[in-house]
């Protein structure tokens, strides 16, 4: 059976050394100083290793089940709820006005991705509560905070956020769910919404749906969508559960990957909504949690593909086959184990490079969300806002292309259900797909992000890119980390103007190299982590730190990623460059 371990000294270097965490300016941070850190992520990696990760296996071949309208989660799960509840690990980065810890997101983040990484569909549970949660805490009336937000936080209660229907995913504008205004103030809400992940289960008392619905007489499309807080139960007025309200499963979805957690079929039934915000300003509310929801998801791409390296790695260094072309390694033995092998190294670390690199930029934009929040600081807002479609897309896309790989290093046993690999590959698929496939994420970079606020962000962060070059200019260690940095932002400033020059006039040659850019960006993000991480090592290791092993393979990861990954970016730009014709001019009827 696979195993998991926190990667904690790896969290720790980037939350204390890269980011310096405990001396930042953000509000909350001077809590997180390294023992404080270091403590939570023990506790959290014990808690993924021990708990989480022992029914990772159970949830994929046993899944959820449907009975009498209830949905029974897998064996194990409910006990394994309630120990995160008990731990107060549902409510870390939450109001302490509402029973949370009010520890900062980058906290959650770095935990998160623990559990993400031990038990993917089960940390689904809690995750899409936070959801409900910053929804709620944002644009929920003063009753209304009061009546979901405790039980929210504390995980009592779970959440949901149910949007597509089954004629209408991206396309919002096309939905037919219904709203109709009651004398009472309230909504009866009527249809259907699918794919709705912990749409019904068995480990909290109440699900707060989060519906987004129309009501008659308002705008056509998007501009005529309102939120509505639909409860499982009703909650009376003294907080207690009520009548069973006008919402139920029709089905459990059979999925790819996450079994253990029940994606539900949801109908309504005239079923009692509360109005969440203003009316017809529902993708408004719906886009508060956006940067947060997308974030969570780009960082299940890279911790899904953490968990497989580890396994890979740990049957590249016991399996024997064949010997080094340069010489025996194994005398003892009747081979070498197959991390000598050149081909094998280059596929471990390709997956090693990409999921640090990923940790550092996912953390970056974290504390991005942190600074946007607690200082109101528009620049931050807008950087992370930009950067959030690539997190997603990259970092999901590569993610799954690691899981991938590293069931390619165990050869026929990585296509063997019992070695479990192939569960880390099929639970990381969906993050490609949902909170806006990936397509999706290339058209809002291209589309949307570059040109926000007339283009000063993107501008921004290539004048973030142009400052640390500079600044690390004369630095004649650097060079080997700043120089393809440097190549690699040009190529990705060549892109920009490629679709400023020729957009326009044809708007398909910025649409049809979008995904292209996407990807162009990512390796650009990640590579000034890797510039970043180097210098962070070069300077602890000057210092005399004494584990120098550490920072030794992370300035070998860095030089890696900057020879071996960051080449990609001619490739991308080429592609871009090549314009509209080699996609749009065979007619759709030749495909």
């Amino acid at each position: 059976m696979p195993r998991y371990t926190a990667p904690a000294k790896d969290m720790q270097f980037i939350l204390q050394e890269v980011l310096s965490a405990s001396t930042s300016d953000v509000p909350g941070y001077d809590e997180m100083d390294a023992d404080t850190t270091a403590a939570i992520i023990e506790e959290a990696g014990k808690l993924a290793s021990e708990v989480l990760q022992p029914l990772n296996e159970i949830g994929d071949t046993v899944g959820c089940t449907l009975e009498n309208g209830v949905v029974r989660t897998p064996e194990g799960f409910k006990d394994a709820f309630e120990q995160l509840k008990e731990g107060g690990w549902t409510g870390l980065d939450c109001d302490p006005e509402y029973g949370g810890q009010g520890m900062p997101y980058l906290m959650g983040t770095a935990v998160g991705e623990a559990f993400v990484s031990a038990n993917m569909a089960f940390n689904m549970y809690q995750g899409l509560t936070h959801g409900a949660y910053s929804a709620i805490h944002v644009h929920g009336t003063e009753q209304q905070k009061q009546t979901y937000l405790p039980k929210l936080v504390s995980c009592d209660w779970t959440g949901t956020m149910n949007l597509t229907e089954p004629h209408a995913g991206t396309d919002l504008g096309m939905m037919r769910t219904k709203a109709e205004p009651q004398e009472d103030g309230t909504y009866a809400i009527t249809g259907q919404k699918i794919f709705i992940s912990a749409g019904e289960h068995d480990l909290a008392d109440n699900i707060i749906h989060l519906v987004l619905a129309k009501i008659p007489g308002g705008p056509e499309g998007v501009k005529g969508i309102s939120l509505f807080i639909v409860p499982k139960f009703i909650v009376n007025e003294d907080g207690s559960l009520g009548a069973r309200n006008g919402v139920s499963v029709g089905k459990i979805e059979e999925k790819m990957g996450i079994h253990g957690n029940s994606t539900c079929v949801m109908n309504y039934d005239g079923a009692t909504g509360y109005l969440l915000g203003d009316a017809n300003k529902g993708m408004r509310a719906m886009f508060t949690m956006m940067n947060e929801a997308r974030l969570g998801v780009g960082l299940q791409g890279y911790a899904q593909a953490e968990v497989a390296y580890q396994n890979a790695l740990d049957y590249a260094q016991d399996r024997l086959q064949g010997r080094d072309i340069t010489g025996v390694k194994n005398p003892d033995g009747p081979a070498d184990p197959i991390i000598v092998h050149p081909d094998v190294r280059r596929n471990l670390l390709d997956q090693k490079s990409f999921t640090e690199g990923s940790r550092a930029f996912t953390y970056w934009c974290a504390h991005l969300i942190d600074r946007s929040h607690r200082l109101d600081d528009a620049e931050a807002e807008g950087i992370v806002s930009l950067m959030i479609p690539v997190l997603k897309g990259f970092c999901t896309d590569k993610g799954f292309e690691s899981t991938i790989n590293a069931q390619q290093v165990y050869g026929g046993h990585g296509y063997i259900e019992e070695w479990g690999m192939s569960q880390f590959a099929r639970d990381a698929r969906i993050a490609m797909i949902y909170e806006g496939a990936n397509g999706v994420q290339a058209l809002d970079l291209v589309g949307r992000k570059l040109s926000q606020d007339g283009g000063k962000h993107v501008m921004a962060f290539f004048e973030m890119i142009k400052t640390y070059c500079k600044e690390h200019s004369e630095d004649s260690a650097m060079a080997e980390f700043v120089e393809p940095l440097k190549s690699a932002s040009k190529d990705l400033q060549a892109a920009a103007q490629y679709f400023m020059m020729n957009g326009m006039k044809n708007p398909n040659n910025a649409l049809a190299g979008s995904y292209d850019f996407m990807h162009l960006m990512g390796h650009v993000c990640l590579a000034l982590m890797w510039a970043r991480m180097a210098k962070t090592a070069q300077d602890a290791l000057a210092s005399g730190a004494s584990d120098t092993s550490f920072y030794e393979t992370k300035l070998a990861t860095a030089r890696y990623y900057m020879a071996r990954q960051l080449p990609a970016t001619k490739m991308h730009l080429a592609r871009i460059e090549s314009g509209a014709d080699p996609v749009m001019t065979l007619e759709a009827a030749n495909f």
